[in-house]
């Protein structure tokens, strides 16, 4: 019975042991079975020594049966252990090469990767190289244009100086020939006795005379033109009315209003100094005539600088 059950086990380190447990243990199987045959023939009585004895050796027997299934059933215990540690060695062998073969192929992915960087790469550089060219070259052709215009520029500026300086050496002739001019002018200005016997400033003949007495600012001067028979015109703070004229002789009749009162100056001359007094602090005007039409008269005002404010003149 043991050599069929051991004959049906895979072969094994302790199915190898067996057998040789068994040829130990015949010899005393093989003793207690003649023993009973003994026992069941009655060829001869025993005594009670050897019915004890083959009680023994029955239950050694049972022991050695007892002992070798428990051998038996730790071998197939160690054996199922076994065959499922070599499962799952399997079953790891299989994903390990699998994990290899995925390891393999992100490797060479790797490498294609590598190989197309290198050539991005090297295009790179190659493309940086011509654009430092590029760049390079337009900087150049930036900094000439610079010059050029520079020049250019120093040129022109050089020319408008010489034309600047032209134009000053022009405006100091002007300002040179201006000033013979008001010098001229000067000389022909006179200084007469007014027709109220004081002695007057120096007259203006002329606009220019005018202009030039202006900015001396000696006293304040105020313009006019008196139309014949008009109403009487405010000048500073006096009125003025043309009453007659005379352009043959150069003479003319007007009224002057100051202090509520009428004074009038019959058959002046052109140029004459026509005096009065006016205001509170008895100020000394003075009015000139320079020309004389049909119909009007041109000429101005002048007044002490202390006098009043005009509420309407021209000035």
């Amino acid at each position: 019975m043991i050599d069929r059950l051991v004959a049906h086990l895979p072969i094994s380190t302790g199915f190898r042991r067996i057998p040789l447990v068994i040829d130990r243990l015949s010899p005393m199987l093989n003793n207690n079975v003649n023993i009973q045959s003994q026992i069941g023939g009655g060829a001869y009585m025993a005594d009670e020594g050897d019915v004890h004895v083959a009680s023994e050796g029955s239950t050694g027997k049972w022991i050695l049966l007892a002992l070798a299934a428990i051998y038996v059933a730790g071998s197939l215990y160690f054996i199922i252990d076994l065959r499922g540690r070599l499962d799952k060695m399997s079953k790891n062998q299989v994903a390990t090469t699998a994990q290899l073969a995925d390891l393999g192929r992100r490797m060479q992915s790797a490498e294609a990767d590598d190989e197309t960087l290198a050539r991005q790469v090297g295009l790179t550089k190659k493309e940086m190289a011509t654009r430092s060219a590029e760049l390079l070259r337009q900087q150049r052709a930036s900094e000439a244009r610079l010059a050029e215009q520079q020049k250019q520029q120093i040129s022109a500026v050089t020319g408008e100086v010489a034309g600047v300086k032209t134009d000053v050496g022009g405006v100091k002739t002007d300002v040179a020939s201006t000033r013979a001019d008001l010098e001229a002018t000067k000389a022909k200005l006179q200084s007469t006795i007014g027709d109220l016997g004081v002695q007057s400033g120096l007259i203006a003949n002329t606009r220019d005379d005018l202009e030039v007495l202006k900015h001396k600012g000696d006293r304040n001067y105020y313009e006019f033109t008196l139309v014949k028979g008009a109403k009487a015109q405010p000048v500073s703070t006096v009125g003025l009315q043309l009453r007659k004229t005379d352009p043959k002789k150069g003479k003319f009749t007007l009224n002057v209003m100051s202090d509520d009162r009428t004074i009038q100056k019959r058959d002046r001359n052109v140029s004459e100094p026509i005096q009065f007094y006016s205001g509170r602090d008895r100020m000394l005007y003075e009015l000139v005539v320079w020309s004389v039409d049909k119909n009007k008269a041109t000429g101005y005002l002048s007044t002490p600088k202390g006098a009043p404010t005009p509420v309407s003149a021209t000035q």
